[in-house]
């Protein structure tokens, strides 16, 4: 037994030794990180936050936003300490830097300084930082659906076993936001082009990855049941595609039966508020009928709404889900949705404050779960540290952006070099492998703008996925996992890197 800790001691040296770059940059992200939790203790506030802790507490799925998140918290509550949920968060960021690293480097070869490269937007991103210390789903999200990419990429063509494991992380995802869903079918077309003309490992892969999915999706509809009994995630769906559509929704062109007709407002679309207006506003349509906002028969009238809406002004819902996209890659970020959303998302000197509202002998249920004060405590010089730094210090759309562009310019150039040579191969990263984060990243902002609203904290989950398809369009190497490789493009093993695949190195063209 004394013999384990001198193995581990030198097996970590090795592993730091082999990998020095990233350990340089992975020390002061780290001490970001700290810097965040020591100068505002030991959370941050967002206005979403209070529905997840309570459904945290209550153990009661929340009808607005899945509830995988609240059972994340519920996992912690023994504890009754904030600073454990963001801490663990802060760790869930830097190892989605480990993930991007490992895959670009020690998988598809990529130089070290583009692997490290592709990691710092995770690690220095102020907004990133930020988002981890908010009780909020994102980064347990961003986590899960990065761990899924990871177990696919890790093989040349993934297996039945990677496929199971990757829907599992996905099904997961989806309970923890709805935006994990459309992951599932990116990963589908991922699968389908990994094992084209091979029926029996793509019909495996297929049916490993649904299965998995949804084992945590349907559990977490049967809880669902048992809450509110219908067999769903929430009873919101509806309800946001609405506020989608009323940004342009002219009743006018619409045939309408009379139980939709009080969904209807006579505002001209140039005069409308931000669609999150139609839910969260006393002014909503939506309160005109008896029931909650939030019922499985309001969702179904509003959901039967937008789907007209659409049907009747597909330009015009087009171009409402263009403009909120291409929000995404402004330079600057805005003051948008408003200045109230915009303020959470920033270490601030007067973070948001917890609603007061008594709960077992506690001032709140926030307070409860902690056994103590959940408000924000804001000490400096750390605070100031970190809130200037996040001024300063993030990835401006345009960047992301650019970022996107190298990813799709790898998968092109990787797909013609193919299609010259007429063999199929692929030197270095594969395209279809480019494909799956880049897929990933693209649904994570197109999505969110088609449903309900553009939201900034959305665009921050993507660029990860985003950083990782750049950074493999950089790969030289189709490496098996575990399978070093030295300056004249062979293993350390003494075969040749791309050795057992079938994605083989293409000759050079004569000319």
């Amino acid at each position: 037994m004394r013999v384990m800790p001198a193995v581990i001691w030198r097996s970590s040296i090795r592993l730091i030794a082999g990998n020095r770059l990233f350990a340089v940059v992975l020390v002061p992200a780290l001490a970001l990180r700290v810097a965040a939790e020591l100068g505002y203790r030991w959370q941050s506030w967002f206005n979403d936050s209070f529905t997840y802790v309570r459904a945290a507490v209550t153990l009661t799925p929340n009808t607005t936003r899945p509830s995988g998140y609240p059972l994340y918290l519920w996992l912690l509550s023994p504890a009754h300490s904030y600073l454990l949920v963001t801490a663990s968060q802060h760790l869930m960021g830097l190892l989605v830097a480990v993930m991007i690293y490992a895959i670009a480097r020690h998988r598809f070869g990529a130089p070290a300084w583009i692997a490290v490269l592709a990691t710092l937007p995770v690690l220095y991103d102020g907004f990133e930082i930020q988002l981890e210390h908010l009780i909020m789903a994102d980064t347990l999200f961003l986590f899960l659906a990065m761990a899924a990419v990871t177990v696919v990429l890790w093989s040349p063509r993934p297996s039945w076993r990677a496929c199971l494991a990757a829907g599992l992380l996905l099904g997961a995802s989806s309970v923890v936001k709805p935006t994990g869903l459309p992951l599932l079918a990116a990963l589908a077309v991922y699968v389908i082009i990994a094992h084209w003309r091979r029926w029996r490992p793509l019909l495996a892969g297929l049916v490993a990855c649904g299965v998995a999915f949804a084992v945590p999706a349907a559990g977490y509809e049967a809880w669902y049941k048992s809450a509110h009994g219908e067999f769903a995630m929430t009873d919101s769906t509806g309800v946001f595609l609405y506020s989608r559509v009323m940004t342009f929704a002219d009743c006018s062109q619409m045939s309408l039966p009379t139980d939709l007709l009080p969904l209807c407002t006579s505002v001209p679309p140039g005069q409308r508020p931000i669609a999150q207006a139609y839910i969260w506003t006393p002014a909503s349509p939506l309160l005109r009928y008896p029931e909650p906002m939030f019922s499985p028969t309001v969702n179904k009238l509003a959901e039967r709404f937008a789907i007209a809406a659409i049907e009747a002004q597909p330009v015009d819902y087009a171009r409402a889900v263009l403009d909120d996209t291409v929000r995404s890659f402004d330079w600057n970020r805005s003051v948008f949705p408003n200045g109230q959303t915009y303020d959470a998302y920033l270490f601030s000197p007067k973070p948001v404050a917890v609603p007061a509202g008594s709960y077992h002998g506690y001032p709140s249920i926030e307070a409860y779960y902690a056994r103590g004060n959940p408000g924000t405590v804001v000490v400096n010089p750390f605070a100031a540290v970190i809130r200037d730094y996040q001024r300063y210090v993030w990835l401006p759309g345009t960047g992301y952006g650019l970022i996107l562009l190298v990813g799709l310019f790898g998968i092109v150039r990787r797909w013609r070099r193919a299609w010259r040579a007429g063999t199929g191969g692929y030197e270095g990263a594969s395209p279809r492998a480019i494909l799956l984060p880049w897929l990933c990243s693209v649904v994570l902002i197109v999505v969110p703008a088609a449903t309900a609203e553009f939201d900034y904290r959305y665009v921050t989950t993507a660029v990860p996925f985003a950083c990782l398809a750049a950074a493999m369009a950089f790969g030289t190497a189709c490496l098996a996992p575990g399978v070093a490789r030295d300056g004249t493009g062979r293993s350390t093993d003494g075969r040749l890197a791309d050795a057992g695949h079938d994605e083989r190195n293409l000759t050079a063209d004569a000319t």
